[in-house]
């Protein structure tokens, strides 16, 4: 008989993105430990010896959504060179993943613990701080743009934060209830157009003179 060959390593970054998979697709509870288990290719004992329970996977698996598919909010916030571009990278970049085919629709952050038992309002007030800390980026980048005089003096950047924000939430549920990409880029252009203050970059922002402004006033 030919020897055996050496189990298969544990892969915990492999299983810990299969489990977040099941939690984005699932929820967190209506992803059961079978589902769990199944996906990522362990035992209950192995998942438990890994991560020590549902909710601690749960917890890294957002961690892991964060800094992969959900990282696009932080880097237009901290990259891009106006709040108004931040706001709509955020936005547009956030849209395109929402849709993609290849992984579960929306946002994990927004969908994953939206209604639960008693006995896990821990994981939805997790969820709800990881929302939390969007909504005080935004803010925070409005603020600076506010500072650079990018927004005109006065603007309420507490309500403007929390106006985007809820678009943002509100494209992940759009998505999740199947709209497309059209859709969801349609109501980014309407958010934007209420942009306070003349719009970024108009056409005769370029160094040409419109017609209108040349044209002699009729008698």
């Amino acid at each position: 008989m030919s020897p055996r060959g050496r189990p298969r390593a544990f892969d915990r970054e492999r299983a810990l993105t299969a489990a977040m998979f099941v939690f984005w697709e699932r929820g967190y509870e209506g992803a059961s430990l079978a589902d769990l288990t199944g996906a990522m290719g362990i035992n209950p004992p192995s998942l438990y010896a890994a991560f020590g329970s549902k909710e601690a996977l749960f917890r890294e698996a957002v961690e892991q959504y964060s800094a992969t598919y959900g990282s696009h909010t932080a880097r237009a916030l901290a990259e891009e060179p106006t709040a108004r571009a931040a706001i709509e990278a955020m936005l547009r970049d956030n849209a395109r993943v929402y849709v993609e085919s290849a992984h579960p629709s929306g946002c994990m952050v927004v969908l994953a613990a939206t209604n639960c038992a008693p006995a896990n309002r821990s994981v939805r007030e997790h969820l709800g701080e990881a929302r939390d800390l969007v909504r005080e980026l935004i803010r925070t980048r409005l603020r600076r743009g506010l500072e650079a005089g990018e927004l005109p003096e006065g603007t309420d950047v507490d309500a403007l934060g929390g106006f985007f924000s809820t678009v943002l939430f509100g494209l992940s549920v759009q998505a999740r209830d199947g709209a497309g990409l059209p859709e969801l880029t349609a109501v980014i252009d309407a958010a934007l157009a209420s942009w306070p203050g003349k719009p970024e970059n108009p056409e005769n922002d370029t160094g040409a003179v419109s017609t209108s402004d040349t044209a002699p006033a009729k008698s």
